[in-house]
């Protein structure tokens, strides 16, 4: 059994679909990416996943329950947390506000779940008293996926966790999201960076013009010469 299947999706914006048949799954204790071109899909099918984008055709399966055209706060409630590229942190808040926000929809003690968080990003712990939007954009991105996963959830969606991040914050986010797997959370992300995280994935997509274009383990992509070629830079 999947922990998500997004079965021949259709949608996109204003009547015109930009996802044109795209398929994809995830497992428990699972990295999948989705790598591709600029404009083919990859951020719209993740929204389509989490209920932020309306599909027109196709299913979306969580647990063999139906979610598809779900509400993004009955996502969370079911245990699948989003991190947007952009604006994905409350500025004026210290961290621990932050983190402590990720968790207002849940009942219990939330300090196991810092405790959890912390672990993840000993960084965050020193800095838990400081205001998110005078942190460095790696540091927002680990506030970020600190936040989304106070819930606890079984399925985290990372929409370009690297995006602007320096070689060395890019490393360490990698490490980070594999520590994240390595806790039985199912890891679904779209990423620029293919190579690097192709080489952490267990599987990949390659989407192309809303459909996918491969499908393989994040070692075969990554050995894949027509890959290469079209989306790896050769």
């Amino acid at each position: 059994m999947s922990l998500l299947r997004a079965n021949d999706i259709y949608g996109g914006y204003g009547g015109a679909d930009i996802l044109n048949g795209a398929s994809i799954a995830v497992d428990k204790d699972e990295i999948v990416v989705i790598i591709g071109a600029n404009g083919a899909g990859k951020s719209t099918l993740m929204k389509a996943v989490f209920g932020l984008l309306h599909v027109r055709s196709g299913e979306v399966v969580y647990r063999d329950a139906p979610i598809t055209n779900g509400r993004p706060e009955t996502m969370v409630t079911r245990g699948i947390a989003y991190v947007p590229q952009e604006h994905n942190v409350f500025p004026s808040l210290t961290v621990q506000e932050n983190l402590e926000m990720g968790g207002y929809a849940l009942k219990g003690d939330l300090r196991p779940r810092l405790e959890t968080v912390y672990g993840l990003f000993p960084r965050l712990a020193e800095r838990r008293r400081q205001e998110a939007g005078l942190m460095s954009g790696g540091e927002r991105q680990m506030v970020a996926m600190g936040r989304a996963l106070m819930i606890e959830p079984s399925l985290l969606m990372l929409d370009e966790p690297t995006a602007g991040l320096s070689p060395r914050l890019i490393d360490e986010t990698f490490q980070r999201i594999a520590s994240i797997r390595d806790l039985g959370i199912g890891v679904l992300m779209v990423e620029q960076n293919a190579k690097q995280a192709l080489a952490i994935a267990d599987r990949g997509y390659v989407l192309a013009t809303g459909a996918n274009r491969f499908e393989d383990t994040g070692p075969n992509l990554l050995a894949n010469r027509e890959v290469a070629e079209m989306f790896l830079g050769g």
